[in-house]
């Protein structure tokens, strides 16, 4: 068999072609033969992905908000007894220590505290009541003494009229207001019947929080799958509780100790029912700077009403802004060190948020919610930068 010259001169050249190949040139693949790429749909943007997951958010916070400002008569009761529970949950361990039960010393606490504040309201609702009643009269005379300084203010005041009434060409008619006659002792009695029925349930609330001690934590656990997992939820857990109840606790000392000095320092001082703005330090002293202004202010206004001179009636404001003063700038910061103190800002910020939600309520619940949510995201590991948002 004859083979062509390539074929041969390839064999020569020690080349190996392999099998046999037909001469014949290979139709070369156009566009319409090759196949048509598979049709997908086009890969989601980031910022179109992540949109309707903002809106979901933001719709989910504003519902939030709405249920806590609507539901405040149910949260508010809730919330207090549970800050209380972690409050007084070292007296009960303490009596449970002396072989009381659980439920004998959660009903001593509780009957403590409802006897505590009683025999406090006992005696301080007679001069509270008393200054009350000389509102109108020592208003008059509160008026009568800074006379001098409303006196250019007043002038002012009727130059401004004046102008109105120049550059008032338009003869225009006032608008009459009409205002429907609402029947005060009606508002005075709802909202005593409202205060005395949400007292009775957080009462309730706290004994059953105080009686069930670790219970609700438990069955918590046990919805956690894995034995680590219930070891480390109860861990954390026991954490909090410890920090939110030491951090509650001294802040409560704290603040009665102030109320104390502020007493003795107004009785030394001759003020009038010194026991009565005490006790108004020590709470106003749970809403960090605004509360302490508005002592000052009250207390001013008491000793301008007490004394003729003006240089005695400046004494007791200035002594109480110097107590408070030194309270917050360098006794409380010490105590509770840097890990549990928190940040201006955000105490002014959640002051007027909780004030403007829940009322007077709200903006003494302020910054023990602060401080509890510090503590909480200190120890969770996601959260810990929000920690370091609301620390200083």
């Amino acid at each position: 068999m004859t083979r062509d010259r390539g074929t041969a001169e390839a064999e020569d050249e020690g080349w190996d072609e392999g099998p046999a190949r037909s001469s014949a040139p290979r139709p070369v693949p156009t566009a319409d033969d090759l196949p048509a790429p598979p049709v997908s749909d086009p890969p989601a943007t980031a910022a179109g992905s992540a949109m309707p997951r903002t809106a979901l958010i933001g719709l989910f916070v504003l519902a939030l908000l709405g249920a806590l400002y609507f539901a405040r008569a149910v949260i508010l009761p809730l919330l207090l007894a549970l800050l209380l529970s972690l409050l007084l949950a070292p007296v009960v361990r303490m009596l449970r220590h002396l072989r009381i039960p659980r439920w004998i010393a959660s009903a001593m606490v509780v009957l403590g505290l409802v006897a505590s504040v009683g025999t406090l309201g006992y005696y301080l609702a007679s001069p509270a009541a008393d200054w009350m009643d000389r509102a109108p009269r020592s208003l008059a005379r509160l008026e009568a003494k800074v006379r001098q300084i409303k006196e250019p203010v007043e002038k002012v005041s009727r130059a401004t009229e004046q102008v109105e009434r120049m550059t008032d060409v338009g003869g225009r008619k006032a608008q009459e207001v009409k205002v429907a006659n609402q029947s005060l002792s009606g508002d005075l009695v709802d909202m005593t019947v409202a205060a005395v029925s949400a007292i009775a349930v957080m009462l309730v609330l706290l004994y059953f929080l105080l009686t069930s001690g670790d219970l609700f934590l438990r069955k918590v656990a046990g919805l956690v799958p894995g034995g680590d997992g219930k070891h480390k939820l109860i861990s954390i857990a026991r954490r909090l509780e410890r920090d939110i109840s030491t951090y509650l606790l001294t802040i409560t000392l704290i603040n009665i100790c102030l109320g104390v000095a502020v007493g003795l320092a107004l009785w030394w001082l001759d003020m009038p029912n010194p026991a009565l703005w005490g006790t108004m330090a020590c709470l106003l002293n749970f809403i960090p700077y605004l509360g302490a202004m508005v002592g000052v202010a009250v207390v001013a206004i008491v000793a301008l009403l007490t004394f003729d001179a003006a240089t005695t009636a400046i004494v007791p404001p200035l002594v109480y802004l110097a107590l408070t003063g030194i309270e917050g700038s360098f006794i409380t910061p010490t105590i509770l060190g840097s890990r549990l103190t928190l940040n201006p800002l955000m105490i002014f910020a959640g002051i007027i948020f909780w004030g403007w939600m829940w009322g007077a309520v709200g903006a003494l619940l302020a910054v023990p919610l602060l401080a509890s949510a510090k503590i909480v995201c200190d120890h969770v590991e996601r959260l810990k930068p929000i920690g370091d948002l609301l620390g200083r």
